[in-house]
């Protein structure tokens, strides 16, 4: 990496990290150079617009990482069905091995700073964009229309980020994958029912 950007990425990892755990508000600048390591001075000349700057990377980057895992999960599952239970068991470890303290790092800071902050309420539209994009190819492989994809994976999505937060509020992994687990069964009932 060059000098000049050595500091930018454990910044953005920092973020990522402190943004799931304690929320965009309770994460301060001097966190987010004690997390990092970085001097000081590197926020300022990474992020000149400041935290929000910060946020708006850090959705990028959570978003990004998302779209790698639900990409490997596609790839290795053979319905939506088994993508969704897969998704719920990686998200529900996650959660149990942090002790129930972290959360996505998208929707903490969506909570705060969407849609007041124009660069996070975009980054976190391409973030669930992107995520919805291939949820919907798995439901149009399982035979489902273009329409019925997007409805579903809307469907998906929205169920299974609420379920993290019954997730750290019942300190359980169960409402995730109960969620993931009713998720699939409709796809499947839905998906017999064309046929029938």
């Amino acid at each position: 990496m060059a000098p000049r950007q050595r500091h930018r990425a454990p910044v953005i990892d920092a973020a990522v990290r402190l943004f799931r755990q304690q929320g965009y508000a309770a994460t301060g600048l001097n966190d987010l150079v004690d997390a990092s390591g970085a001097p000081k001075g590197s926020l300022y000349h990474y992020f000149p617009e400041g935290k929000p700057s910060i946020a708006a990377a850090a959705v990028e980057e959570a978003g990004r990482r998302v779209v790698q895992t639900v990409e490997t999960l596609v790839r290795k599952s053979n319905s939506t069905s088994e993508l969704l239970r897969e998704h719920a068991r990686l998200l529900a470890g996650w959660l149990e091995k942090s002790g129930y303290r972290d959360g996505c790092p998208i929707t903490t800071v969506i909570l705060e700073l969407a849609p007041t902050d124009r660069r996070v309420t975009e980054a976190a539209r391409k973030a669930y964009s992107s995520r919805q994009a291939l949820i919907e190819a798995k439901l149009v492989e399982d035979g489902f229309s273009r329409a019925e994809a997007s409805r579903l994976a809307v469907l998906c999505i929205s169920a299974l980020q609420g379920s993290l937060i019954q997730a750290r509020v019942d300190r359980s992994r169960k409402p995730v994958e109960a969620t993931a687990g009713e998720l699939g069964r409709l796809i499947e009932l839905a998906r017999l029912s064309r046929r029938a």
